[in-house]
C-alpha cells in the first residue's frame, strides 16, 4: 500500500509539472498570442558594414512604429563571413523569436566551407532589396577614372584587393571586373568593414569593394575614390562615376538584403514577419533609407524570396567555379 502510494504521489507531481510545461508553452508559443516575448536579432557581422546599418535601421522602425509589442536585443556576432551569426540562429531551430538579416554570405560562404549550414535550412521572411557596390582605391593615390585604376593595376603585374568574406560577392566582383579589363589580383578577405578600410586606407589593400551607404563619407571627404559602380544607373550623387555596365560588363551581381527566422520556426511567426515586414517597407523612413544609401527596392516574400535564394545561390555557384574558387 506504501509503494502504491509513493507511486500515486509522484504521477501527480509529473502531472502537476506536464501541466505547468504545457501552460508555458502555450503562454509562449501560441498563434493567438505570438509574439509575447523579446525578440533576439543576429547581426551576422561586425558594426558598421551594409547589414549591421540594415538592421539598424529595421529594429528602429519597428520600435518606432510600435509593431513589435515587446523588447529586441539586437547583438553582433561577427565571423567566419557571417558563418557565426548564422550558426547561432540555425541552434535557435523552431524559435519564433530569433531573427537575422541576409547578405552575399549567407549563399556562398556554405558553397566555399561547411559551415553546418545552407540557405535551404532557414525560414525564409523576405527580400527587401539589393545593394549595388563600388570598386574604390585611397585617395591619396592619384587614380581618378577606371582606366587610371586598370594601367596602375596592370602596371603593377598584380594588385592587392579586398572585400568581406572569402568567396562573397565582393570576391566574386574583384574577380570578374579584374579578368574583364585584362589584370590580375590577390584577393584578401575580411570580416567587417572596418577592417577592409583601415586596409585600404593604410597601404595594405590597393583597391575594395563597398557599398554605397557605408562608404560615401569617406568618398565626400577624399580619403577614397570611386571608380566604378556595379549598379544598373550611375548615382545621382557621383555622376563622374561610370557604371559596369558602361565598361562591358552587364549583370553585375549585387547583395541581397533579406529577412530569416531559425529553421523549422512555427508558420505562424513566418506569416506574422512577413506581414509585419510589408508594413516596415511601405514607410516613409525605409524609402528614405534605401535613398540615402542607394539600395535597390526589390521585395519578395515567402516562396517567392526562397525561389529568388536558389536561382541566385547557382548563379553564384557558377561563376566562383568559372574563377577557380570552388
Amino acid at each position: 500500500m506504501r509503494l502504491k502510494a509513493i507511486i500515486t504521489a509522484l504521477l501527480a507531481v509529473a502531472a502537476l509539472v506536464l501541466s505547468a510545461c504545457n501552460a508555458g508553452s502555450g503562454n509562449s508559443g501560441s498563434a493567438e498570442d505570438y509574439p509575447s516575448q523579446e525578440l533576439d536579432w543576429t547581426i551576422a557581422f561586425g558594426p558598421g558594414g551594409g547589414n549591421d546599418m540594415m538592421a539598424r535601421k529595421l529594429v528602429q522602425i519597428i520600435q518606432e512604429k510600435n509593431l513589435y509589442p515587446n523588447d529586441i536585443a539586437v547583438e553582433n556576432r561577427e565571423g567566419g563571413s557571417g558563418a557565426t551569426g548564422w550558426g547561432y540562429l540555425l541552434s535557435k531551430r523552431g524559435s519564433g523569436y530569433d531573427v537575422s538579416t541576409t547578405s552575399g554570405s549567407f549563399l556562398t560562404t556554405p558553397l566555399q566551407a561547411d559551415p553546418g549550414w545552407t540557405y535551404k535550412d532557414f525560414t525564409h521572411v523576405g527580400l527587401m532589396a539589393t545593394d549595388d557596390a563600388l570598386l574604390l582605391v585611397d585617395g591619396k593615390k592619384g587614380i581618378r577614372t577606371f582606366e587610371d585604376w586598370v594601367a596602375y593595376a596592370k602596371n603593377k603585374g598584380k594588385v592587392v584587393v579586398g572585400g568581406i568574406g572569402t568567396v562573397n560577392v565582393d570576391f566574386i566582383l574583384q574577380s570578374l571586373i579584374a579578368e574583364h579589363a585584362g589584370y590580375e589580383i590577390e584577393y584578401v578577405p575580411y570580416n567587417e568593414e572596418g577592417q577592409v578600410q583601415t586596409s585600404l586606407l593604410s597601404g595594405a589593400l590597393d583597391s575594395m569593394i563597398s557599398n554605397p551607404g557605408s562608404i560615401l563619407g569617406q568618398v565626400e571627404s577624399g580619403d577614397m575614390t570611386p571608380v566604378l559602380f556595379t549598379g544598373k544607373e550611375r548615382l545621382q550623387k557621383l555622376p563622374d562615376v561610370p557604371t559596369g555596365a558602361e565598361k562591358g560588363m552587364a549583370d553585375l551581381p549585387s547583395m541581397p538584403r533579406g529577412f530569416i527566422l531559425p529553421p523549422d520556426a512555427p508558420d505562424y511567426a513566418r506569416d506574422w514577419w512577413i506581414k509585419t515586414m510589408k508594413d516596415v517597407v511601405k514607410t516613409e523612413e525605409w524609402q528614405a533609407y534605401l535613398a540615402e544609401n542607394y539600395l535597390t527596392k526589390n521585395e519578395l516574400w515567402g516562396d517567392d524570396f526562397t525561389a529568388y535564394l536558389e536561382t541566385t545561390t547557382a548563379e553564384f555557384e557558377k561563376t566562383l567555379k568559372e574563377q577557380g574558387a570552388l
